[in-house]
């Protein structure tokens, strides 16, 4: 799990594994394996290092 913050300022929580794509347009979309959209206030780097950090966590690496 990792957590991103809206772009009005709440925080949410989601699933790392369900995370299909993120595009910067110029918002960050973030596209889940379900469809969903999210839209962060994170840059897509910052996404991917969250979801790097996740996986080295749960790999233990």
């Amino acid at each position: 799990m990792i957590e991103v913050t809206r772009l009005r300022g709440a925080k949410i929580i989601i699933n790392a594994e369900l995370v299909e794509c993120v595009e910067e347009t110029p918002d960050t979309v973030i596209t889940l394996t379900s469809g969903k959209k999210l839209v962060v206030s994170e840059s897509g780097k910052e996404i991917v290092d969250l979801v790097i950090e996740y996986k080295r966590k749960i790999h233990n690496f």
